[in-house]
């Protein structure tokens, strides 16, 4: 279907929903800045009657998405017309001529403007052009509040003294009593400075005669605004006063007085801070860290004694509980311990605050007994720092470049894909109205292969952050006959197509794996969907899973059209040697067996590929982590 199609397409949707105004809304500004799709008078209105419906979080959206693309200046132009925050990321990244930019400034905003006069990759006429939009970005508000008529007729008369004297044909007004009283200022006066606007000038006194040349702008001189501001005064007088011995000079003359000269500003604003004396602050001495301490507890598993630290911090903590305690937090080894009166050994302790037992700790204990009557007194311990390669808390190393490319290029894949595919579930489920069996049809197979590629790309970004140790995994207890029969059944249809048989054999003890559950079942779904690809019609593909000491082991066979292969050729598999037939990996058998590798080490595991069948070793649940996982969990 052509782009133009497609546009005529979505302008014909059914918009009568907020949801069918977003999508829309998404799909007009993305084919239209990526020159897809004609920016016309007639697209513009749409777009304008869409903004309407559309919220001001995906209108930014759809801006912040317009970077990477080149937009026409029309478009450039209907974003401008929006509020600042949908405008700005349009303006910083907009590559258009410059003709272009100097017909499109009048009908930007000051605001808007101002995003511009940050950009130094305009051409020069553009800048001239924002330069002469200064007095109108700019120029100072007109204050709310009017002024008194007594205060507004002081600061007008300093403002004459200061600025420039207004003569007449008499001489100068300041010397010469007015023949009446002046009227209070109006409110709807707008001088450059309101609060130093001049009272009106008495009927028998001339138009007022400027001794400074008129300026090209409506800017004040700098210096005649900085003598206002309240610090400036402060530093002036300062100044003053530590050059009192030298005689004062006369006043200047009223020819002078319109002349203020930056540089006088700031030599008195380096002796204000010259003359000033501050005691310089002595930096307090950083206190060597604790490396441990000592403690003991009650029969009720309560810290009393602490030696070593800091005390207020630590006593009142219970090890019976895991919880977090005030600025204590204790995981559940030391809880699981206190409730069998047995001894623990490096449960994770973390303390807040701002005392010398901050941080990260690990904390052992025995249980104490009375010596007559056997009777549980409590606990003895100690804590110590974590080694380095313990990990008391998240560790942040710094990724590569290539997984944190790899990582943003999955987040740009899975958005437009996730979008594909809930436009084919609607028009399958038929949500906006009734669709022909053909077009369901292919609905259907754009949803599934939709599916497909987003399953290769959660492995693509499971393998980034393989890549960049980013892989956030969760302790938790797996059993192994569920994990088969979920994995099993969903790819039943797949071995159906292949015409393969699988085939589960388990002890009659169920066992269970220690590790992240989402992980466990993405290895084993993964590695057992590369098989079952790869399998003939009538082929049977047994699964074993059996214990082995303190791992679980899960034995599948190898398909005849692998057993042929070494594992270094097997591993090195990728999708131009692979067969293109249905139902085979996206990636490549060769991706999908080295990201189930690498997945079980990260599970604290191993895959052995052997001649005759794949073994998979993961860790397996023992007592001990059965009932820190059940503390964690609680």
């Amino acid at each position: 279907m052509r782009f133009d199609d497609s546009l005529k397409t979505i302008l014909a949707a059914d918009m009568a929903t907020s949801f069918g105004a977003q999508s829309a809304w998404r799909q007009l500004v993305d084919l239209m800045g990526r020159g897809r799709a004609a920016v016309d008078e007639p697209a513009i209105a749409r777009l304008r009657l869409l903004r309407q419906a559309v919220p001001v979080q995906v209108r930014a959206a759809s801006a912040r998405a317009l970077a990477f693309a080149q937009p026409d200046a029309r478009l450039v132009g209907f974003f401008a017309e929006d509020d600042l925050a949908i405008a700005a990321p349009v303006l910083r990244t907009a590559t258009l001529d410059a003709d272009d930019w100097l017909a499109l400034l009048p009908r930007l905003a000051p605001a808007s403007r101002s995003v511009l006069r940050h950009r130094r990759d305009l051409p020069p006429a553009v800048q001239r052009g924002l330069q002469s939009f200064g007095p109108i970005d700019f120029i100072l508000p007109t204050p709310d509040i009017p002024l008194e008529p007594a205060v507004s007729e002081d600061l007008a008369q300093r403002a004459l003294a200061v600025e420039h004297p207004i003569e007449s044909d008499r001489g100068p007004v300041a010397s010469a009593a007015p023949t009446q009283a002046p009227d209070p200022v109006p409110a709807t006066e707008t001088p450059v400075v309101s609060a130093l606007a001049s009272p009106p000038v008495p009927v028998s006194v001339a138009a007022p005669v400027l001794d400074a040349p008129l300026s090209e702008t409506p800017f004040l001189a700098l210096g005649v605004v900085a003598r206002g501001l309240p610090f400036v005064a402060e530093a002036l007088r300062h100044a003053e006063l530590a050059a009192a011995a030298p005689p004062v000079p006369a006043p200047p003359s009223s020819a002078d007085a319109t002349r203020f000269e930056i540089s006088d500003l700031v030599a008195r604003i380096e002796a204000f801070n010259r003359d000033r004396t501050v005691e310089d602050a002595v930096p307090a001495a950083t206190p060597a860290e604790t490396e441990g301490f000592r403690y003991e507890t009650d029969a009720q598993g309560t810290i009393r004694m602490v030696d070593g630290v800091a005390r207020a911090a630590l006593i009142g903590v219970s090890l019976a509980y895991a919880a977090k305690q005030g600025e204590v937090q204790l995981d559940g080894v030391a809880a699981g311990a206190f409730r069998r009166r047995s001894r623990f050994s490096d449960a994770r302790l973390e303390v807040g605050g701002l005392s010398d037992a901050f941080g990260s700790w690990r904390v052992s204990g025995v249980p104490v007994f009375d010596h007559d009557s056997g009777r549980f007194t409590g606990f003895r311990g100690i804590a110590r720092r974590p080694r380095r390669d313990e990990t008391a808390e998240l560790q942040h190393t710094v990724s590569s470049p290539v997984s944190d490319a790899l990582r943003q290029l999955v987040h740009e894949l899975r958005t437009p894909t996730n979008a594909i595919a809930g436009f084919a579930e609607l028009i399958e489920t038929q949500l906006l109205g009734p669709v022909s069996p053909t077009y369901r049809e292919r609905a259907t197979t754009i949803r599934t292969q939709a599916g497909d590629l987003l399953a290769a790309i959660d492995d693509l970004d499971t393998a980034a952050r393989i890549e960049g140790r980013a892989l956030d995994l969760r302790a938790t207890t797996v059993p192994v006959g569920p994990l088969l029969d979920r994995v099993t059944r969903d790819l039943q249809p797949l071995a159906t197509l292949r015409g393969a048989t699988l085939l589960i054999a388990m002890p009659d003890g169920d066992c269970e794996i220690l590790g992240d559950d989402r992980a466990v079942e993405r290895l084993v779904g993964r590695l057992l969907a590369a098989l079952v690809s790869a399998g003939r019609q009538g082929e049977q593909i047994g699964i074993v899973a059996r214990p082995a000491g303190s791992t679980i082991s899960i034995e599948f066979d190898r398909p005849a059209a692998l057993a042929a292969h070494t594992a270094d050729i097997l591993l090195s598999i990728d999708v131009e040697q692979d067969n293109h037939s249905d139902g085979a990996p996206l990636l490549g058998t060769g991706f999908a067996l080295r990201l189930a590798q690498n997945l079980a080490v990260e599970l604290g595991g191993m895959l052995g590929i052997g001649p005759e069948r794949l073994t998979l070793q993961l860790p397996a649940v023992e007592d001990r982590a059965v009932e820190r996982v059940a503390d964690e969990q609680r």
